[in-house]
């Protein structure tokens, strides 16, 4: 049994398996509004997932290229203009936070 809370047209707003002060109303967990609620809940989170790890992969192709560069395997003039230009302002915005430190977790060094 779920607790559930609906705003002026109906729609679900809030949805509990416990009771609460703002709760209008009792639904079954079989019951579709309550299984298209967690279904898209399931979504959110996924997509959530799935964005901290593109940040998180940002970093880790960042630090690739670096690498690359360094050791003369690429040149970053080898990557399309487009990609150059992003190359260096993610250059200059870390440069510029370099100045801050603590305040960035480079921890993960030596992953590549």
């Amino acid at each position: 049994m779920f607790y559930v809370q609906r705003d002026a047209q109906g729609q679900l707003i809030r949805v509990e398996a416990t009771a609460y002060a703002e709760a209008t109303e009792t639904l079954p967990a079989d019951n579709h509004e309550i299984q298209d609620w967690y279904a898209n809940e399931a979504v959110e989170v996924s997509l959530k997932q799935l964005k901290q790890s593109d940040l998180d992969m940002i970093r880790v192709l960042d630090d690739l290229i670096q690498v690359l560069t360094s050791k003369g395997v690429i040149r970053v003039t080898d990557l399309p203009p487009a990609a150059q230009a992003k190359l260096m302002d993610r250059t200059q915005a870390r440069e510029a936070l370099g100045g801050l430190g603590g305040l960035i977790n480079d921890d993960e060094a030596g992953l590549i």
